[in-house]
């Protein structure tokens, strides 16, 4: 339908998605939160392979990470990720904080292991099969 997006565009697109998508105020309605999630991992695993320009996001996402780890001393990356995962679930989150959680989340889930690493590698491959 459009060609060949590649990573670099898949990232573009869905980065515009969770900019425009999230407040909404066109013809479609706001993304929703499960919609969010999705569409803010999907865009972090872009972001991952898409590299340049897209760096910024895991850049700051590792930024994030280090902070955490340092002010929690022996957190290991599975902990750091159900922790979060749990911020996601049970805050009230709007979608937009959402979308920043789940980048962060993406990243703390690729570095766990275990179960973990099955939902980014799914994620991983799902962005894959879109290219």
């Amino acid at each position: 339908m459009f060609g060949d997006l590649g990573p670099v565009g898949i990232a573009l697109v869905l980065t515009v998605l969770l900019i425009v998508g999230i407040p909404g105020g066109g013809k479609l309605k706001p993304l929703g939160w499960w919609t969010t999630l999705l569409v803010a991992m999907l865009a972090a695993s872009a972001y991952k392979a898409a590299g340049g320009p897209f760096n910024i996001v895991p850049d700051a996402a590792g930024t994030v990470i280090n902070f955490l780890r340092g002010l929690t001393k022996g957190a290991t990356m599975p902990a750091l990720a159900l922790s979060t995962a749990i911020v996601m679930l049970y805050l009230k989150l709007s979608t937009k904080q959402l979308g920043f959680v789940t980048l962060v989340f993406f990243y703390l889930a690729q570095g766990a292991g275990g179960n973990w690493t099955y939902l980014a590698d799914a994620i991983e491959n799902a962005r894959i099969g879109l290219q």
